[in-house]
């Protein structure tokens, strides 16, 4: 199964109206670098797809000193022409992180896999060496680092050193990154912000309003109605969206956010959504400024309770493909809501190089996609299932979009299923207790041949035992031919794992499940 990048060009098209002059969102931003944009694209879109169609750009191109000194790409078949293998280091210590280490030990162009500052569960599996003693919030640090151990290329996991600028400073270091500059993660670290830019590039998402005051917050919640979204602007863990289904629960939500200061100055400022319905998805793109390459489609579980209930959290499950996305409505995303993003930005002065990670509803009257969020970086549990399912050298691949010449590059993808069950620690998303010991890793991986537990919250205790330091801990992952077998191996190596202090959902990949019973009725 094979994926190919979408080229941009084209005229960009603002919408108007209040708040949408000509001023750039990104104000007095100066990216580091440029990016050059070029070649048309095309694709066999619905009529639907291309009414939304409003963002096209024509951008100039200009040489980037970010791809100067990084490997060239083949021109028989767009494979990155290493001189010799790499040595890439990994920004971050969690699941996402572990997929990505364990993706790219697979990589035949990948000699070394650094990450930092990595897990006791990374160390363990050898899938890469962790640098536990790298400051990764100092750049200064990260570069000398770099330089010193001969790193060809960095991949910055997590959102909060790509929000800090940490892709700027290596970019400017002459280091390969693949993740966006600091002007370009506002995406993420700013729903305001995406909001904007979905107005004035037409991109359908939820009707919104801004607010720094409670007060007026709660009157605004009021003539709406419930049910209602609240979110916190800035970078909360995951934990900043209330879905409230009644009023109180929204203005407990303000209170939390804008007086409790729950998540200290990322909820200073909330963007209050109405409530869409429909089915969530999860679509991943890779972007070099140029093109998109999309990913395969994944599908997670945001409540942290069975059938749906209770709290979001970060994610408790998640499984690839998702069914929902269809190769049209693929398309559809691709045309209405990426592409527009990227040229938007590249319009904008903050032009992305990384993974866009778009959070969809597909609505259930339309059957169309809004988006509810953007991510700039790969999701988590989503990574660790799309990981265990790529099947090309993902080392070249993130060296490709470094270069802007994702253009060149397929994907090859395993037809198999892929499912995680996230093992959290009892009280998540709430307080919980760390250093609770885990056992049977071993032969819970044993299982299955196409079982990989991935770590994201694990530690060695003075005795040498493996402990629980977070609160999503372990993403036990597996692959099968269907659903049902995925689930059935993830599953039986969640039951050998011994963990009493940890819990899990039971359901996950029940839409899928139904979805193919009823396909097979």
């Amino acid at each position: 199964m094979a994926c190919a990048a979408y080229s941009i060009r084209g005229h960009l098209k603002l919408a108007t109206g209040p708040g949408l002059d000509s001023n750039h969102l990104c104000g007095g931003w100066k990216p580091s670098v440029s990016w050059p944009v070029s070649r048309a694209w095309s694709s066999n879109v619905s009529n639907n797809a291309v009414q939304h169609v409003a963002c096209h750009s024509h951008l100039s191109v200009r040489n980037s000193e970010r791809w100067r000194s990084i490997p060239k790409a083949s021109p028989e078949d767009g494979t990155v022409v290493a001189e010799g293998r790499i040595t890439v280091l990994v920004i971050g210590g969690g699941g996402r992180e572990h997929a990505l280490c364990y993706a790219l030990t697979r990589s035949p162009s990948c000699e070394t896999v650094l990450c930092a500052p990595g897990n006791a569960g990374i160390a363990q599996s050898r899938d890469a060496i962790c640098i536990s003693d790298l400051d990764i919030s100092s750049s200064d640090a990260v570069v000398s680092f770099c330089r010193k151990r001969g790193v060809a290329m960095v991949v910055v996991g997590p959102e909060g050193p790509l929000v800090a600028g940490l892709a700027n400073d290596l970019v400017k270091a002459g280091i390969p990154t693949f993740g966006p500059s600091s002007e370009a993660a506002a995406l993420e670290g700013s729903k305001d912000f995406m909001k904007r830019l979905c107005d004035k590039c037409n991109i359908p998402t939820a009707q919104y309003s801004t607010f720094t005051d409670p007060a007026k917050a709660k009157e605004y919640i009021k003539n709406q109605g419930a049910p209602i979204v609240v979110k916190a602007d800035g970078l909360a863990a995951g934990k900043g969206v209330v879905v409230a289904m009644t009023l109180d629960e929204a203005f407990e939500a303000i209170n939390s956010m804008m007086v409790d200061e729950s998540f200290g100055s990322a909820g200073s400022r909330v963007v209050i959504e109405e409530y869409l319905e429909g089915e969530e998805a999860s679509f991943f793109a890779l972007v070099d400024g140029e093109n998109a390459l999309p990913l395969e489609s994944a599908q997670d579980h945001k409540r942290v309770g069975d059938g749906d209930t209770g709290p979001n959290t970060g994610g408790m499950g998640a499984y690839s493909p998702a069914p929902i996305v269809t190769e049209e409505l693929k398309s559809v995303i691709m045309e209405t809501i990426i592409i527009p993003t990227v040229k938007g930005m590249a319009a904008e002065g903050c032009k992305f190089v990384g993974v866009l990670y778009a959070g969809l509803m597909i609505e259930k009257k339309s059957g169309l996609p809004k988006l509810i969020e953007y991510n700039v970086r790969f999701g988590d549990p989503e990574c660790q299932v799309l990981m265990m399912r790529l099947e090309s050298d993902l080392a070249q691949v993130l060296l490709s979009a470094c270069r802007g010449e994702l253009g060149k590059v397929s994907l090859t993808w395993s037809p198999e299923i892929a499912m995680v069950v996230v093992m959290a620690s009892e009280g998540y998303p709430g307080s919980y207790k760390k250093g609770t010991v885990i056992k049977n890793m071993d032969k819970a991986e044993q299982v299955s041949p196409a079982v990989k537990i991935f770590h994201a919250g694990t530690a060695l205790d003075g005795d040498g035992n493996l402990v629980a330091v977070g609160g999503r801990v372990l993403g036990v992952t597996a692959k099968g031919k269907d659903i049902e077998e995925a689930r059935s191996r993830a599953y039986d190596a969640v039951d050998v794992v011994d963990w009493p202090e940890g819990f899990f959902r039971r359901d996950i990949g029940w839409r899928a499940l139904k979805q193919e019973q009823t396909a097979n009725y």
